[in-house]
């Protein structure tokens, strides 16, 4: 667990130029942390990538909405201004298009494999569906390190998302799907300005 908190530190507090390469390293900690615990792959059944799919336009239309909120309502210190800067690290025009693909690929199962197959699958056996929103606060209490509130909320809705869509999707292709393809739309095909 140390090791995959300083990768996610890591990643907030180098500089922007440093983000993909440690953004590989990172969620490659994830990966072999979850592989060294034993955590299940994804089965990749038709059902749960659909529930997947149905879960990443779900969240994608929150963000929406929400975007729209906090640019009508005016909240000081909320600006989608203040999400800018993590969509630069990310779809850069400096990064050829297959380097933001592979980046959210390793993003998604990164945390997915972590975050979900190691973290929740464990807890749901004590806390059954309130394992997906104690690993949403979590990872946002991480995130808190960003100093950057909105980048903190925004980590609790989608954590708390992929948690239920891997809980009722009874698989990790369920919220590896939601979690590739809300990146995908999110950060390169329609980001939300």
């Amino acid at each position: 667990m140390a090791c995959v908190v300083a990768g996610m530190l890591a990643l907030f507090l180098v500089p922007g130029r440093l983000f993909v390469p440690v953004t590989f390293v990172a969620t490659s900690v994830m990966m072999l942390a979850a592989y060294l615990v034993g955590a299940k792959g994804p089965r990749a059944s038709l059902a749960a990538v659909l529930t997947g799919l149905g879960s990443a336009a779900l969240l994608y239309a929150v963000f929406y909405g929400g975007n729209l909120a906090i640019s009508t309502l005016g909240i000081p210190g909320l600006a989608s201004s203040s999400e800018t800067s993590v969509y630069s690290l990310i779809a850069s025009p400096s990064n050829p298009l297959v380097l933001q693909v592979g980046v959210l690929a390793f993003d998604a199962a990164g945390y997915e494999a972590f975050f979900r197959g190691t973290l929740q699958a464990r807890l749901e056996r004590r806390l059954g569906l309130w394992a997906a929103p104690t690993v949403a606060l979590l990872d946002a209490g991480i995130h808190i390190a960003t100093l950057n509130p909105l980048w903190v909320a925004t980590t609790f809705v989608a954590d708390l998302t992929w948690g239920l869509t891997f809980h009722y999707g009874r698989d990790l292709s369920a919220s590896l799907t939601s979690h590739f393809v809300w990146d995908l739309v999110i950060f390169v095909i329609r980001p939300i300005r």
